[in-house]
């Protein structure tokens, strides 16, 4: 009888609209990249995560009512990891000037510092999809 092969975390996770699900999300994709790309760096895995928890902060933040789910659809090789975040509203997100004066503001700078020219929005049938693509370091 030949071993079970090991199952690993599926490519989506659906959310609540609320704060805690960041933390959620942060570990999802470490244990999908983990598991889907064990030689992935440290670094590799810092930044998707990173990015991962900047696109689902501002999808529950500005793209979700209370009671809304968000989805996270994740996809990795060993060159790149692919992150979407779904919500249900279509206004797509707009990058901000820098500014010492807010609190908020920095996520899109960070996506375009870690994945320059690499996001974007694209429409689905119920909202839209944020992606971003991070290159293995």
């Amino acid at each position: 009888m030949s071993p079970t092969p090991q199952v690993g975390p599926p490519p989506i996770l659906l959310l609540a609209s609320e704060p805690g699900s960041a933390r959620a999300a942060r570990k999802f994709v470490r244990e999908y990249v983990g598991h889907h790309a064990p030689e992935a760096s440290k670094d590799h895995v810092a930044n998707v995560v990173l990015v991962t928890c900047e696109l689902v902060t501002n999808a529950i933040r500005y793209g979700t009512e209370p009671g809304d789910l968000v989805r996270v659809v994740i996809d990795t090789d060993g060159d790149r990891t692919r992150v979407e975040v779904h919500d249900p509203v279509r206004r797509r997100p707009r990058v901000r000037p820098e500014s010492d004066e807010r609190d908020r503001g920095r996520g899109l700078l960070i996506l375009e510092a870690l994945c320059p020219d690499q996001w974007g929005v694209t429409d689905i049938p119920l909202g839209k999809a944020v992606w971003a693509q991070v290159k293995a370091t």
